[in-house]
């Protein structure tokens, strides 16, 4: 067969199910952020119970694998009756494990605003929630932008470890086809540029933000 042939074929299933692909990533993504900015707050507080709470989740998520993660929501939560369609599962697996480096994310943005701007806000009367979201949220995230940038690269390509437990993903769809077809080869290498080709205009815009920022500083 030849790859004009086989492009016929492939190109169609592909190009849908990159966009499943990255459906998975933003919604994990958005679980992320959420998730990962309250477990920076937890660790930040002076609640000593509340850090080591978040301090433990942070280190126990970042300590295994997306793809053990997975495993445990999909397959071990069902031994005990909490099931998640393998969509499902992928987006929180991945959204957890992505939260916990984003909690570090924001966490490092956080410490970088500098202490003079929350002591001076304070004492013209502000609140500690409204100096966190006034004054050292908005610059907090602007730090951490080109960072969480990276986490999400990092988080695209990992979905491609949901194809591991049958989520609709652009893996699980290659190797659908490299079965049908028996041309594996040409179909990983379509898929390893369709990761390049979705990846590499972000790790532009990282690198521009990583730039301006510099600039600023």
């Amino acid at each position: 067969m030849s790859f004009a042939k086989l492009w016929s074929i492939i190109h169609e299933p592909l190009f849908w199910a990159a966009i499943a692909s990255l459906k998975i990533a933003l919604s994990a993504l958005l679980i992320g952020l959420v998730l990962g900015l309250a477990i920076a707050l937890a660790r930040m507080n002076p609640n000593r119970h509340l850090s080591r709470a978040a301090v433990a989740y942070i280190e126990f998520l970042r300590g295994i694998p997306a793809l053990i993660l997975l495993f445990l929501i999909y397959f071990g939560l069902a031994a005990v009756g909490i099931r998640f369609s393998s969509l499902q599962a992928a987006i929180i697996g991945l959204g957890l494990n992505a939260s916990a480096y984003l909690a570090e994310v924001y966490r490092a943005g956080l410490e970088a605003v500098p202490k003079g701007q929350t002591e001076a806000a304070r004492a013209i009367g502000m609140r500690r929630g409204q100096v966190l979201r006034w004054i050292v949220l908005p610059q907090a995230l602007a730090i951490s932008l080109p960072p969480i940038g990276n986490v999400a690269i990092s988080l695209i390509k990992d979905t491609s470890v949901a194809s591991l437990i049958a989520a609709p993903d652009l893996m699980l769809r290659a190797n659908d086809l490299s079965s049908q077809t028996f041309k594996p080869l040409e179909i990983y290498l379509v898929v390893g540029a369709i990761y390049f080709v979705i990846c590499f205009p972000l790790s532009l815009v990282v690198r521009a933000l990583e730039k301006r920022g510099e600039r600023k500083t």
